[in-house]
């Protein structure tokens, strides 16, 4: 590539490769534009400073990566279409006569709402929502988890549900997230749901995360787990090449629900 001296040029390659990937690093800009790291970190400084990214380390993203702790209830009114979507590709990972858990959140409550079991379907979960709903639905034995009711997620916490989950043996978890991040992997803005989602992989054979490709690039208070613990991820048509590429690289599957 020709070199790009000026500031302004340099600056629009930034700028159009974010929008473009949704993610970039320093070293692959340095490298692309034949400058310096140094040179680099300047450009993502006066750049985060108009407004236009947001720097973390070694990289930048569109937005501020860090989210906070929201209800259910809210999160359920964002990216509706997306997440119907993805709930309904998620219910062709689900075999006959599977015993399966169900985690929390806006996706995963979508997720629930579209189950019809083939067969018998065994559901353990801490979600007082997902119990309610698949307990009018035929063929489906639902565990609850115990704990101390958390209103915003609607679900259950504490050391009761960490310690049931050592009886059970489950071929999938499904859960949700706040975001994924190449660096952080997998979060969640709750430490004790991140904790409580740590203790269900535990008894699954298998984690499948879902997510709208909003989340991609933010970053939770509470680390679930890294890339590399995750076995699929379910998304929506709005995922970067470049982050499916990168989940790829860890060896997690992708899904783009269309």
């Amino acid at each position: 590539m020709t070199q790009i001296i000026s500031i302004a040029q340099r600056h629009k390659y930034i700028l159009d490769k974010l929008k473009k990937d949704g993610y970039i690093r320093v070293a692959d800009i340095a490298k692309s534009l034949k400058v310096t790291a140094v040179t680099v970190r300047k450009d993502f400084k006066a750049l985060e400073e108009q407004g236009l990214l947001f720097r973390t380390h070694g990289s930048a993203c569109p937005v501020n990566p860090h989210v906070a702790d929201r209800s259910v209830q809210l999160k359920e009114l964002e990216n509706r279409v997306q997440k119907e979507k993805i709930a309904q590709a998620a219910t062709q990972l689900l075999e006959e006569n599977d015993s399966v858990i169900i985690a929390t959140g806006s996706t995963i409550m979508a997720f629930a709402e579209k189950i019809v079991p083939k067969g018998t379907l065994n559901v353990v979960t801490p979600s007082l929502k997902v119990s309610m709903l698949l307990s009018a639905v035929g063929n489906v034995n639902i565990i609850q988890l115990g704990g101390v009711v958390h209103k915003k997620s609607l679900s259950v916490r504490g050391t009761s549900p960490l310690i049931s989950m050592e009886e059970f043996s489950c071929s999938k978890l499904f859960i949700g997230a706040d975001g994924i991040n190449e660096e952080y992997g997998v979060t969640n803005s709750n430490l004790e749901e991140a904790q409580l989602n740590r203790e269900m992989m535990k008894a699954a054979s298998k984690t499948i995360v879902l997510v709208d490709s909003s989340k991609f690039s933010r970053k939770g208070f509470g680390r679930i787990c890294p890339l590399s613990q995750i076995h699929t991820v379910v998304t929506d048509g709005g995922i970067h090449a470049s982050t499916v590429r990168m989940l790829e690289e860890q060896g997690v599957e992708v899904i783009i629900a269309e």
